[in-house]
């Protein structure tokens, strides 16, 4: 592993070359602009590297006074063949958004690159180190290994394709300061990948999972929103966090295990590191007076040894095997060809949880993610209804109001029965009456892979779906017959 910091010839961010260091990595006439990075790199490359983007914060952010005694940071850059615009964006916005006495420096843990220059070349950045790994590491052992190297007491987590908006750094390291063992992130706004728009995110949001431990983000409750109406900007608790950007204090973060240094590449990590948080003593939080925008891709610009679904289950399976005790089966269930999938040896990890004297995954539930519903004992399906990517919804209706399709966005917030309109074959909300009322009992049939209304003895079919709702129909081998819970738990 090598360091391709130079020791001399150092300049200001404002004194880089850009047009120099972008210049031989433009996309080509012809060329696709998504092909290297899954976003449209055409539009990143013509953007200034300091380029304006609109204060999102609140009111009471740009007001409000940070403490004159906060502790540097130190802010680790992983990457991986990023385009060079978006990563010059990254380390000049933080050198640009942050008072230069917060910034004890830049580490940029360059992942086997294809091109090292595309790290070395910005070790020519004041206050920017580089260091070069002699072989693909992945996110997790990247980012440790710019940790072990970072001399300031407080760490910065950043992925590489991010802008720092105005006083993103101080609202972080506040909090840090007030207790070490908060994680803090900020509000993560969105760079859009076609057009590198920058565009504020919601205040009111925190990081979830479902049961089959993919991130999402969820809404506040009304009760939630009305809480904070008299301080808006008030740190908000996440059951867990995205995982891209985050402040930590460097010796919690050591005291804490670090990252699972067997976890491969990407995914899941967010997931283990919120988990042993919380139930090891610390909290996470979403500070709103922090900005940093990201740009989100809909898929990877890299590859993963032997498929990126086969190393985000073994990731996730280390993750639930060390940390959820029993209701690791949920997920199981939600991912059934998960148990497929070897997670390695989990021995180090679990006596960490023991040494650390940790929670039951119990006390996660209920104490920091009471929204996240369980299964009960009695269930056997349970979750979304989906078909491919769509999923049973009603469209913003309320009793009597038609059900249809929709693509699956993982909010809930619906808790109304489905039943047979007597008399018709449409499909209709209403209150959930008891058990035994035959407009509104299911059964599954054909190996859970259709829905039989019991007193119609029809199925569920979603082939007028357009036209004006759901609606049964006798029983066949239609596509539009076909339907999956989230979790069948009958398997």
């Amino acid at each position: 592993m090598a360091s391709l910091t130079p020791s001399w010839g150092k300049v200001r961010w404002r004194d880089f070359n850009q047009e120099a260091y972008v210049g031989g990595t433009m996309v080509r006439s012809g060329q696709d602009p998504y092909a290297r990075n899954k976003f449209n790199q055409v539009e990143s490359d013509k953007l200034r590297m300091d380029r304006a983007i609109p204060d999102t914060r609140h009111d009471q952010c740009q007001r409000k006074q940070w403490r004159v005694d906060l502790p540097a940071t130190s802010v680790v850059i992983t990457f991986h063949n990023e385009a060079r615009s978006a990563l010059l964006r990254t380390v000049v916005s933080v050198l640009k958004k942050s008072p230069p006495h917060l910034i004890k420096e830049i580490i940029l843990v360059d992942d086997y690159s294809s091109d090292p220059e595309d790290g070395a070349l910005l070790g020519k950045i004041e206050k920017v180190r580089v260091l070069r790994n002699d072989r693909r590491e992945g996110l997790m052992r990247s980012r440790v290994r710019g940790a072990d190297a970072a001399q300031a007491k407080v760490l910065t987590f950043l992925d590489s394709h991010c802008e720092c908006n105005e006083h993103w750094l101080e609202p972080l390291l506040e909090r840090v300061a007030e207790d070490r063992t908060r994680v803090v992130s900020p509000i993560i706004d969105v760079i859009n990948m076609d057009n590198f728009q920058y565009v504020g995110a919601s205040a009111d949001l925190k990081g979830g999972f479902d049961w089959n431990l993919v991130f999402k983000w969820d809404y506040m409750t009304p009760e939630q929103r009305r809480s904070r109406q008299g301080n808006p900007v008030a740190p908000i608790k996440t059951p867990m966090i995205a995982g891209g950007l985050f402040v930590m204090d460097k010796l919690y973060f050591e005291e804490l295990g670090k990252y699972d240094m067997m976890m491969d590449v990407w995914g899941g990590e967010n997931l283990e590191i919120s988990f042993r948080v919380w139930q090891c003593g610390g909290s996470l939080e979403i500070v709103p007076c922090s900005r940093v925008g990201h740009v989100f891709r809909k898929q990877h610009p890299y590859t993963f040894p032997g498929g990126s679904g086969t190393v985000f289950a073994r990731n996730t399976r280390r993750a639930a095997e060390v940390w959820m005790d029993e209701y690791k089966n949920f997920y199981y269930a939600a991912v059934p060809s998960a148990r497929n999938v070897p997670y390695g040896n989990i021995q180090s990890r679990l006596e960490l949880r023991k040494k650390l004297s940790c929670k039951p995954f119990k006390w996660y539930l209920e104490n920091v993610y009471p929204e996240l519903r369980v299964p009960d004992h009695q269930d056997i399906a349970f979750g979304a209804l989906q078909q491919g990517t769509n999923c049973l919804d009603t469209l913003g209706h309320f009793a009597d109001g038609v059900v249809g399709v929709y693509e699956c966005h993982n909010a809930g917030g619906n808790q109304v029965c489905v039943g047979v309109t007597f008399g018709t074959q449409q499909i209709l909300l209403g209150p959930c009456h008891a058990l035994s009322c035959l407009l509104q009992k299911w059964e599954q049939i054909e190996g859970n892979s259709k829905l039989r209304h019991v007193g119609s003895n029809l199925c569920l079919d979603s082939r007028t779906a357009k036209n004006g709702g759901l609606s049964v129909e006798v029983c066949g081998p239609a596509l539009s017959q076909q339907w999956k819970f989230t979790l069948n738990l009958q398997q």
